[in-house]
């Protein structure tokens, strides 16, 4: 499986990929890359602008099999910045999860997973490895260091985190990806250039965390809407 940062066949650049990119060269781009996944007989996570329902595009990731086969499809829910809110528009739609040569696995992307909730439903519906595309600029070293380690810890899943580096359009990247364990355990890490990080990853470790702590079982998902509908507003 390769993963890739977010936008990455096209650049992050919001303002400028709604100014400028061709959007009827997509499918193409697409193909392309189903291409390199039969060519090479890898699974690939890219990211790449898709047709919202208001007209407007998403921000969008898609898993393909060896094969090239588009296995799952996911759009950003939780835009960052003002950038990103004037060139897309939000998506709604829960992470899906599908079965990729036996790992039950699920996609984010960037902003996405700074939220406990939406690691969270996406374990609770199966996920056993989440991918992450992302675009994360330098100055925000404790969530790739920190947060996402405790996404995996809290919610007993593999992540894989796949962020730039260097400059582009006015944005210097932090670089350091990670791939963290369903323990919290750091598998691989890169620095602040770019790199190639290989991990290995299993079912086991993610079914003895959740036998050995029950916390996605021991939720008391009632309990909190009600703690949520009674918090005072504003």
């Amino acid at each position: 499986m390769l993963l890739t940062p977010e936008l990455f066949p096209v650049g992050y650049a919001p303002l400028r990929l709604h100014a400028e990119l061709d959007f009827a060269t997509l499918p193409s781009i697409r193909e392309r890359l189903a291409d390199i996944a039969r060519t090479h007989g890898i699974g690939l996570v890219y990211s790449l602008p898709a047709p919202a329902a208001d007209g407007g595009w998403h921000i969008s990731a898609t898993l393909l099999d060896a094969h090239g086969t588009v296995l799952l499809d996911y759009g950003k829910v939780h835009l960052f910045g003002e950038e990103e809110r004037k060139a897309f528009s939000a998506a709604q739609a829960a992470p899906g999860v599908v079965d990729f040569n036996g790992i039950k696995t699920s996609l984010l992307i960037c902003y996405d997973v700074e939220f406990p909730e939406s690691v969270r439903a996406a374990a609770t519906r199966g996920a056993e490895l989440l991918l992450v595309p992302t675009a994360l600029s330098a100055g925000f070293e404790t969530v790739p260091q920190v947060l996402i380690r405790a996404r995996a810890l809290e919610s007993q899943l593999n992540v894989a985190y796949a962020n730039h580096s260097g400059h582009e359009d006015g944005c210097d990247f932090l670089g350091g990806s990670v791939v963290a364990g369903p323990d919290g355990s750091l598998l691989a890490a890169a620095g602040d250039g770019a790199a190639l990080l290989f991990a290995e990853i299993s079912t086991e470790r993610v079914n003895e965390a959740r036998e050995q702590v029950p916390y996605l079982r021991e939720r008391r998902p009632e309990l909190y809407r009600e703690w949520e509908g009674s918090a005072p507003k504003g």
